[in-house]
Order: C-alpha cells, then structure tokens, then sequence
C-alpha cells in the first residue's frame, strides 16, 4: 500500500508491507501533526516560536521539543559546528520566513542582508527542570535535524500500528526512515536532486534493509534576493548566509534519519573536505558536484551503468 499527501510544507510519502494501511497512515499523520505544532518555525503558534519570543527567559517545554532541541545540539557538536541550530534569524533575514510553498508562490525579491550566527553553545537546555534559554534575539531553527526526527517517529508510530510482521517506510521530502520487515531484495530509493521527482525519474536506484537515507540539496529550495543573485536555505554559520558550496546534493544513509539528515546537511557547509569527513563517518555517501561529477564514499555502491537508471542491490545499512 501506497499513500501520499503533504505536511510539514513537504510531500509525505507512506509504503506499508503486509500491515494495516489505515492505522499506519493515521499514525504518521498524528505524529507530523505534533511536530508542526511543536517545532514548526512558519507557525505563530508553535511551541518552538513561543521559545523564540522569550528573550532570554527560560521556558519549560514539552518531552517532543526537548527530544528536538537535544538532537539538534548532539548534532552541532558531531559536525564540528556545521549544523548549529541558532542561524534562524539568518535564515529570516535572507528571505527563508516562510513555508517554501508560499515563498515560491509569491515570486519576490529581497534585500540580502548578513547577521553573525551566535553559535550552539549559547542555548542552555535544562534535562531536569526541562527548560531551554536562548539569548535574547537568538532564533532557532530546526530544519537540519527536525524534519529527520519526524521521519524516525513517523515510521516508530506506524510499525506499531501497522501490525507485527509488517513493513514501512515513511518519506518526508525524499528524507526517509524505515522500520520493521523489508521487501525482498529491500526498500528501492530513487536517488535524484529533485524530491519530487516520479519514482521512475532519471537516477541511481539503492536498495536498503533498513535505516535511513535523507538528502540536502541546493538545486531545489531557491528565492531570488536580487538581479540574477539567488539564496537556498542551508546557511553556513560561519557567515550567516547561504553556503558557498562545491556541491548540489549530498545523501546519507545512516541508522536514523536524524543522523543521515544532519551529515547531509553538514557535507554542504563543509564544502570540499565533504568527502573526507563523511568516510570519517562511516556513513555511505554520494556527493554530486556542481558541474554533475558524482563522488562515492564509505562503501556507496557503483551504478551497474553508466548513465542507466538500475536498481542497485546493497545493504548499505
């Protein structure tokens, strides 16, 4: 059983293998939900905007932010800083203040403006009074581990409500975690720049037994910020504005989406050493330049083909 829908601004995808497709969809709904409401930086309610709004005041926070908040700064510290959870006033600043629907949507143009990133290490999250501070003007954003959290408890919810013996996998955004019993020969996942590219688009095919793969790119999530100057939204905070990077996608496989989500992420505002630091990890890479050279790290396998879409048997986690 397939279901696909959006949330989250994304397009959601569910794959339920001999499971009860209906408990399983509503499980996944009920989790992106909580997220939205949770962590969501474009909703005024949102808890995470009401952290925000507290200027330097601690806030006590439900167990779902806290869970975010702390997976968000394990994820600075093991990228040395690349991923860091304070660069959304910069985000806002350079015109990223919205769902990316609605950004496209109204065509605009702004003015590109820089601010200093503050760092991860000025946010104070309290695991016994289950508090978080952030400096007065600080903005955190989530996007780099948030929505690889959702992913791994969507697909957590649905197993369970799928049934013993079943199998799922949940794709936000072409950001994807699986659980339970895999098809035979595994999970199939078009690699290609575009999320929302068909199933049977140009690309390389993987297959997985289980795990996660999540995929950053630059060629998708674009906005003009002047006459034939453009932003996308992963931010290098060592400048407070886009980063300038030699590549266009990076995927990770990695055990949780989380992780793969934050490695991508990381690959990007590492820049050329992307490489290197991602066979550190162990982690299985695929690294495509901007002029279309593909680069393959820890154990990604090679294309049967050159230039042929084939589906690739590996396990890769």
């Amino acid at each position: 059983m397939q279901a696909d829908w959006r949330a989250l601004g994304t397009g959601v995808r569910l794959l339920v293998l001999d499971g009860d497709p209906e408990a399983a969809r509503s499980a996944v709904a009920e989790v992106l939900d909580e997220a939205d409401r949770t962590y969501s930086r474009f909703r005024a309610d949102s808890e995470l905007m009401a952290v925000n709004a507290a200027a330097g005041r601690p806030i006590r926070i439900s167990p779902l932010l806290e869970r975010a908040v702390e997976g968000s700064l394990d994820a600075a510290r093991a990228t040395g800083g690349a991923v860091d959870p304070t660069v959304g006033r910069s985000l806002r600043l350079i015109g990223y203040d919205a769902d990316f629907d609605l950004i496209a949507a109204q065509g605009r143009t702004i003015e590109l403006r820089a601010v200093p990133v503050p760092g991860w290490s000025t946010i104070q999250l309290d695991r016994v009074a289950h508090t978080v501070r952030t400096p007065a003007g600080v903005e955190l954003d989530l996007g780099s581990t948030g929505k690889g959290l959702a992913a791994d408890l969507a697909v957590a919810a649905a197993i369970i409500a799928a049934g013993p013996d079943s199998g799922v996998l949940v794709s936000l955004g072409g950001d994807l975690a699986t659980a339970g019993r895999a098809p035979s020969g595994g999970w199939r996942v078009l690699i290609t720049d575009d999320s929302a590219a068909p199933a049977d688009g140009e690309g390389e095919v993987i297959a997985i037994e289980r795990g996660a793969v999540a995929t950053s790119s630059t060629t998708v999530r674009r906005w003009a910020v002047g006459t034939g100057v453009t932003a996308h939204h992963i931010v290098d905070p060592r400048t407070g504005l886009s980063a300038d990077t030699p590549w266009r996608t990076v995927t990770v496989v990695a055990a949780t989406c989380e992780q793969a989500n934050a490695a991508s992420t990381a690959a990007m505002v590492i820049g050329e050493h992307a490489p290197t630091w991602l066979a550190a990890s162990g982690m299985p890479s695929r690294l495509v330049a901007t002029d279309g050279a593909v680069v393959r790290v820890a154990r990604w396998p090679q294309p049967i083909a050159q230039g042929r879409r084939s589906p690739i048997p590996a396990r890769l986690v």
